[in-house]
């Protein structure tokens, strides 16, 4: 049975955390977005086709929505398990009564929540520079939770593995940003001449960025259904990866 007065703590505990670095986990969106609205929907925009009857302005507000969330949420993730790690209080939680669960309850539903919080952040910032209307607006909020519950995973396994601070960085930083920006973040997959439409297909970021597009704008480079399959998929992975983690006590008790 689920305590759900445990979930509760873990889940208010990392939502606190979350409010203390408010600067940088809110305003750093932020400034991020308007310059890249500034640099791509200004200046670069003026100059672009509609793509799929889309202004291009409108066009990578899920692209960046998605580069935003990937980023952010990873690292919260990642950093909200790792510092217990490094400081010994991971024992406290492992020692009390509290299953995987639990915890895993706690931790993905606040990354969940400020996936929410910093999308509506970005949304409300984008309105400032270009006019745009989701088309599947509940669709939008549900794969927008799915992708944050399947990343926030992928960093709690990232802060497991790290042992160190640059371990903590380094996935994100050399893989998970640069896959983004190649992944149809600012362009359709169809601009791109052949063979390098089909290459970058082999690019998982690819079917993020599209499944979010297409609940935007009913319209994407890859077929909707496809996009959430791999969504699952990689969450049911991560959920997997973690149970095994919390069996075995990899990394947890070392």
């Amino acid at each position: 049975m689920i305590s759900w007065r445990s979930t509760w703590s873990i889940y208010t505990r990392e939502l606190v955390r979350f409010l203390r670095t408010a600067f940088q986990s809110v305003l750093a969106p932020v400034l991020t977005t308007s310059l890249y609205f500034i640099v791509f929907g200004a200046a670069i925009g003026g100059r672009m086709p509609d793509l799929d009857g889309v202004q291009y302005g409108a066009f990578i507000i899920p692209g960046l929505l998605m580069l935003t969330l990937l980023g952010e949420t990873t690292s919260n993730s990642s950093f909200g398990i790792y510092m217990p790690r490094f400081t010994g209080t991971i024992y406290e939680l492992l020692s009390a009564p509290v299953g995987v669960t639990e915890t895993l309850i706690g931790f993905v539903g606040a990354a969940m929540t400020k996936s929410l919080i910093l999308a509506t952040i970005i949304l409300v910032t984008a309105r400032l520079f270009v006019d745009y209307s989701i088309a599947y607006p509940v669709l939008a909020v549900f794969y927008i939770m799915l992708v944050a519950a399947a990343f926030s995973l992928f960093g709690f396994i990232l802060g497991i593995w790290a042992d160190n601070f640059e371990k903590l960085g380094i996935i994100p930083m050399l893989f998970l940003t640069p896959l983004t920006f190649l992944g149809g973040t600012f362009y359709s997959i169809d601009m791109l001449p052949k063979p390098w439409d089909t290459i970058a297909l082999a690019n998982p970021i690819v079917y993020l960025v599209s499944g979010l597009r297409w609940t935007f704008y009913g319209t994407s480079d890859v077929n909707i259904w496809v996009s959430f399959g791999i969504t699952l998929g990689f969450l049911a992975l991560c959920v997997s990866v973690i149970a095994y983690i919390f069996k075995t006590g990899w990394r947890l008790r070392a």
